[in-house]
């Protein structure tokens, strides 16, 4: 079905372009406009093939297809500008109705409906950003210092519009970081007293612990310095994220980072911790008791399987977002325009 249609879009157009060029231009003006707007990169690529002037087709607004795919955040139309020779810096000079150039519409706050596709009021921050760094990239340094018909510059526009969502991210981070750092409190408290309690006790002749040489007792002692290590880590840093001035470039790599470093080490120190506590109850009952140590580990596993479960998948949504943002740059080798 996808194919032909792609075969219907690709008959229409050579057929259009065809046509006088004021019949043609009139014709897929609407075309690539909704085209773009939805992020319908076929269409628009079509059309652009059949037609390239159609690449300066505008809406009521004003908006080219690049200020309409900005505007509503479709990054696969945006990606066509690496595919655009010298008119590239024209097509992003230009400005709408209002006087807003393409900057500006980077500065505006993108639509619920592509805002909500990123979990996470911070996070959504950090998209925010990450597309206006992307445009300003393009733009030229006079574009950065126009104003709108309001009198605001582009960097103007994005404080103005993103302030209520800097406030409900700065909220999301210190959420977070509050939960986390009771977590992080108690283990590194729980880590620091196992280690001068050691199991066993201590030889009262030499001072050394008993169970000193016996191989689950180095175990122990590993995971719990590590546990300790690690949760004091991840204290810190949860402790820099509720201390931090939230200004809006914070949110780009700053924030995430230290909630990433946060989370991991908070992981490690869990799960070293159930390694030393299984250590432990080995070393109390030995060859023993040995039917009860097996259940006791798996149960062990179940509050590292549990954080796991809950946390990994924000987890891998803020490294993507903050270390594999990888959804902009060229997408073809062939020349549009």
């Amino acid at each position: 079905m996808h194919l032909q249609a792609l075969q219907l879009v690709r008959c229409l157009c050579t057929e259009v372009s065809k046509l006088d060029y004021a019949t043609a231009a009139s014709f897929f003006q609407q075309p690539i406009i909704v085209g773009a707007s939805f992020g319908n990169n076929v269409i628009v690529e079509e059309i652009l093939h059949s037609f390239p002037p159609a690449i300066w087709s505008r809406n009521h607004e004003g908006h080219n297809i690049f200020m309409t795919a900005v505007a509503n955040r479709r990054e696969g139309i945006f990606n066509l500008l690496y595919q655009m020779s010298g008119h590239k810096r024209l097509a992003l000079r230009l400005v709408d109705n209002k006087m807003n150039n393409i900057l500006h519409l980077a500065g505006k706050l993108a639509p619920t409906a592509q805002l909500n596709l990123v979990s996470g009021a911070a996070l959504q921050m950090q998209r925010e950003l990450q597309w206006y760094k992307e445009v300003e990239k393009h733009v030229l340094p006079e574009s950065k210092a126009h104003k709108n018909s309001s009198g605001r510059t582009p960097a103007v526009e994005f404080s103005v519009e993103h302030k209520d969502l800097v406030k409900e991210g700065e909220k999301w981070m210190k959420d977070a970081a509050n939960s986390c750092t009771v977590s992080a409190t108690l283990i590194a408290t729980i880590a620091f007293a196992a280690s001068i309690t050691v199991p066993g006790g201590n030889n009262g002749d030499t001072g050394s612990p008993i169970f000193s040489n016996d191989l689950a007792f180095n175990i122990f002692a590993a995971a719990d310095a590590l546990s300790l290590f690690s949760s004091t880590a991840s204290l810190l840093m949860f402790l820099s994220i509720l201390t931090a001035r939230y200004a809006e470039v914070d949110f780009l790599y700053s924030l995430p980072r230290r909630l990433i470093i946060g989370l991991v080490t908070l992981f490690i120190s869990i799960t070293t911790m159930m390694i030393a506590f299984s250590a432990t109850i080995y070393l109390v009952f030995g060859d023993k008791r040995a039917w009860t140590i097996v259940p006791i580990a798996a149960i062990a596993c179940l509050p590292v399987t549990l954080f796991a479960t809950l946390q990994f998948p924000l987890l891998m949504d803020m490294i993507r977002s903050t270390y594999c943002p990888g959804c902009f740059g060229k997408r073809s080798e062939d020349l549009l325009f």
